[in-house]
């Protein structure tokens, strides 16, 4: 007959603590990440410069009348003259929630 050895092993209490503070950890770190995450794809701006860079081809072809004004999604894009004879123009947007703007001139001044 086999004799039984006694293991040192946890108790229940320590087992549910511990439980707990490793769900604590990992729901602090996924709220992080989500943060992190969510700032990122506000923030994003990638969609606006290819619209403007699609504004200024349209601009030095000719296409584009001057004053412009559009939105996509929560950006506010403006295309104007700079001045009344000059050839600049000026191409910004501007995020309506964060203010982030992007802007640029164009042109022989």
């Amino acid at each position: 007959m086999a004799v039984l050895k006694k293991l040192k092993a946890s108790t229940l209490m320590e087992t549910l603590v511990a439980t707990v503070l490793i769900v604590v950890v990992f729901m602090m770190a996924s709220m992080t990440l989500n943060s992190l995450f969510a700032n990122t794809m506000a923030l994003n701006d990638d969609e606006v410069r290819q619209e403007l860079l699609y504004l200024q081809y349209q601009y030095e072809h000719r296409r584009l009348s001057l004053p412009y004004y559009g939105e996509i999604g929560q950006w506010s894009i403006e295309v104007e003259q700079v001045g009344i004879v000059s050839d600049v123009a000026t191409f910004s947007a501007v995020h309506g929630t964060s203010g982030k703007k992007v802007s640029y001139n164009i042109g022989n001044e």
